[in-house]
């Protein structure tokens, strides 16, 4: 393998890709990066079985090959260079990189023993647009949950209902549902990781090119622009979610979202010793909102703000899940809905009818 190509687009490849590879796996090669020369091109993957990130870069190539080395220090190393025109050679499993004055030698591990993912057939496909892709796993992937001990939890359900795509995540305790418009989707019923969503968003977020989809039974592939994202399903079926929105409510309150944000964090200071609980209350004769936290040992907060509000009502609400919907809102208003101090509020952009965001109660 012999070839060149500039600093920058190294250094972007590199870490697009390197935070993939992972020294906690019992291979070794899964820290590794795998370089190899493709259709004329550079191409830099990595995976840890359960997903796996190529990019392409443009090159002048040489002369072919493929080598594996370790991903951190190729991308520390890369990084530190100076701009301009890299050299790359390959001799036996030594790969030598050259730039200007900078000479250095990274012992390689061949690529034979780097995993492959089983390849997926390119006829279950549709595409989501750039912007509306980024919006939504912006939007949803916040409300994954953490904790392997209900993988299907963990993931991200992207399935087709009455004509419509929807992306849902869930972890018991809140819940994010938006509707996608795309093309070729008729059918689809995906779970696909919470973290691979995750990896999929800084891509996306990266560049301008559409999000073209490809699946089968086991795997789903996400091709932007120059960079693909491979990953497994998670087997299983989600839950009925959708009786878990709330249709009508007592309780509804309009508000300025910056001032809304504003109260629920001053709240949140006085809410830590109580794992973030924060009471919210709508008072129609006054035309307000209400966000009060009390701390034993620090104090209390009260705070309000005018509204247009329908009802009476006050709701105990995890502080943290509020700000994190409030953050993923795009317009300047927004709606919070509940139905007494039991039951799921819900919190949406009254101008983004396609996105919603439930929030379950706390024991008050």
């Amino acid at each position: 393998m012999k070839l060149q190509v500039t600093q920058e687009n190294l250094t972007k490849a590199l870490s697009t890709v390197a935070r993939v590879a992972t020294n906690r796996g019992t291979l070794p090669v899964l820290a590794n990066v795998l370089i190899k020369t493709t259709d004329n091109r550079l191409s830099l993957s990595a995976t840890n079985l359960d997903l796996a990130i190529t990019q392409y870069v443009g090159s002048k190539i040489g002369e072919g090959g493929e080598i594996t080395v370790p991903a951190r220090l190729l991308q520390d190393f890369v990084g530190t260079l100076p701009s301009g025109v890299i050299d790359i050679k390959l001799d036996g499993y030594k790969l030598h990189i050259k730039s200007g004055s900078y000479n250095s030698t990274i012992n390689g591990i061949s690529a034979e023993d780097f995993p492959v993912m089983p390849a997926i057939e390119e006829k279950n496909s549709w595409i989501i647009p750039n912007k509306q892709c980024k919006e939504t796993l912006q939007q949803v992937v916040v409300a994954a949950s953490g904790d392997e001990a209900r993988p299907v939890l963990t993931g991200v359900y992207i399935h087709n209902y009455e004509g419509n795509v929807y992306i849902v995540a869930t972890d018991s305790y809140r819940l994010a549902e938006k509707k996608l418009s795309s093309k070729g989707n008729d059918g689809v019923s995906l779970l696909v990781p919470a973290n691979a969503m995750s990896d999929l968003l800084r891509i996306v977020s990266d560049g301008d090119a559409d999000v073209e989809v490809f699946h089968d039974d086991q795997q789903v592939l996400f091709k932007v622009g120059d960079v693909e994202l491979v990953t497994r399903l998670i087997d299983g079926n989600y839950p009925d979610y959708r009786k878990l929105i709330p249709e009508s409510f007592t309780s509804t309150a309009r508000i300025n979202k910056q001032e809304f944000t504003n109260l629920t964090k001053i709240a949140s200071l006085f809410a830590r010793e109580s794992a973030g609980s924060i009471v919210v209350s709508v008072d129609e004769g006054d035309g307000e909102v209400q966000v009060r936290s009390v701390a034993s040992q620090l104090g209390e907060n009260t705070s309000k703000a005018t509204a247009k509000v329908t009802g009476d009502g006050s709701i105990t609400l995890n502080s943290r899940y509020l700000l994190d919907v409030l953050s993923v809102l795009r317009g300047a208003e927004v709606e919070f809905c509940f139905n007494g101090k039991l039951e799921p509020s819900l919190i949406r952009d009254p101008s983004d009818k396609d996105y919603k965001h439930v929030i379950m109660p706390l024991k008050s």
